[in-house]
């Protein structure tokens, strides 16, 4: 007795469940991720207190919950896909060796840039701190020029600190140069 030929064949890869299967698919990982985040908003956007902030029909709660129905549905349809045999394309202009080894390096040194500007904002405040952390990210990521890598980043921390500041509303420590701007 032979099998007919659209009968499914019992390979150990096409189990469900198995290592082989959930590697083919590991976008259902993502989709895991997108489920957890939009059950997360959601939670908090119930919780929010709308007694003070109700102005209209719309209270702060609407956009909280659009935002976590929309991660919630975009992960079903990552899944569906995905179960269905749809597969992620690499981009056509990609050029990244998966063979190659990590550049923990660049990896370290940015790390150390935005710790730095961490533990310094409140300090020296962010105009210092984020050209520290501009330049430093400039300098992980290969740039050497020493004389117009620092002043670059100078003037966009500064430029930043007044938008932030000054435009936006959005309050961040000035540090030793508060009355300067």
């Amino acid at each position: 007795m032979h099998k007919a030929v659209n009968e499914p064949v019992d390979e150990p890869g096409n189990k469900p469940l198995s290592r082989a299967w959930l590697r083919e698919r590991s976008e259902l990982g993502v989709s895991a991720i997108l489920v957890g985040l939009g059950v997360l908003v959601l939670v908090d956007a119930i919780r929010i207190h709308t007694d003070f902030a109700q102005r209209g029909p719309v209270g702060p709660k609407a956009v909280p919950i659009v935002v976590g129905v929309g991660l919630i549905v975009v992960a079903a349809l990552l899944a569906r896909d995905v179960l269905r045999g749809g597969r992620g394309e690499a981009e056509g202009g990609e050029d990244v060796d998966l063979t190659a080894p990590a550049d923990w390096r660049t990896v370290l040194l940015l790390c150390g840039a935005f710790l730095a500007n961490a533990a310094l904002i409140g300090v020296v405040g962010f105009p210092i701190s984020g050209a520290i952390l501009f330049w430093g990210a400039a300098y992980a990521l290969g740039s050497r020029n020493f004389v117009r890598d620092p002043l670059i980043a100078a003037g966009l921390s500064v430029v930043t600190f007044l938008l932030f500041n000054n435009l936006l509303g959005v309050p961040l420590p000035g540090g030793p140069l508060v009355g300067m701007f």
